[in-house]
């Protein structure tokens, strides 16, 4: 048993190895010890000091960018992660050694988060203005009033009687909403490269009863991604977007090595 656990660890490049090793670290302590993070006036969770928030909040720290990757949301979530990177990290650092590895899976990661705050940017425009016009005008009536989507974050009762206080203190509950954690971003961007590299490679896929090749399974599953961003369904909380901006930056730095004749 000791043998085969030996043999299976060293079957595994050593940089997906420490990437598996850092989240899975990550999620435990995220999950063990909460209470001891109060001190840093960050919250009682890990995430919410490594997670990334929208680049105007308080809490926001270009160091999310990085970090982010490296937290999950629960262990589903970091299971199907580590699972992929397992999968398809492991051949594709084999295939490029692991300083571009680590090089590409990094890029795709921090590209994706850079996806996901141009998206809130654009989500939370009209709100963010309608707020800034309420403070101006020192009157909640005026966010009532706007044509923001207000009333999808907020209870509108009582807003009407809100001065500017109240509002700015709202426009930062606001601003501090979002956050996104996962390796998710830098996952969909090594699917990407494995079904570019590999394109006639078979897959096969839960619940579907027959094999697909990597490109058909890339080409829908960013179509899908698309399509569920797009329509932002209620109670989605996934970052399609961030899914999509990982496959974006994968595939602009493949095209980048091969004009550069790198692989």
């Amino acid at each position: 048993m000791n043998n085969y656990r030996s043999s299976f660890l060293s079957s595994i490049p050593p940089v997906v190895k420490n990437l598996i090793a850092i989240n899975l670290i990550l999620w435990l302590a995220s999950v063990l010890t909460p209470g001891l993070l109060s001190r840093f006036g960050a919250g009682t969770e890990l995430s919410d000091i490594l997670g990334m928030h929208y680049w105007a909040s308080s809490k926001f720290n270009p160091a999310q960018l990085i970090t982010y990757m490296f937290m999950h949301g629960g262990f589903e979530h970091l299971f199907f992660n580590m699972f992929a990177l397992y999968m398809f990290g492991g051949i594709l650092e084999r295939l490029w050694g692991p300083k571009r590895f680590l090089f590409y899976y990094l890029v795709t990661g921090v590209g994706a988060a850079i996806i996901q705050q141009a998206f809130w940017s654009i989500e939370y425009h009209s709100v963010i203005k309608a707020l800034d016009d309420a403070i101006s005008a020192n009157s909640g009536q005026v966010l009532l009033n706007s044509s923001s989507s207000i009333g999808q974050y907020f209870r509108l009762e009582n807003i009407s009687s809100f001065d500017a206080p109240a509002l700015i203190e709202m426009k930062r509950l606001f601003l501090n909403m979002p956050i996104t954690v996962g390796a998710s971003g830098a996952v969909f961007g090594l699917l990407l490269a494995f079904g570019w590299l590999f394109p006639n490679q078979e897959l096969y896929v839960m619940f579907i009863p027959i094999p697909i090749k990597a490109k058909y399974f890339v080409f829908f599953y960013g179509i899908i991604e698309l399509f569920m961003g797009v329509a932002q369904f209620s109670g989605d909380s996934i970052a399609h977007f961030a899914h999509l901006g990982g496959m974006l930056f994968g595939a602009i730095l493949i095209m980048y090595w091969k004009k550069k004749r790198l692989f």
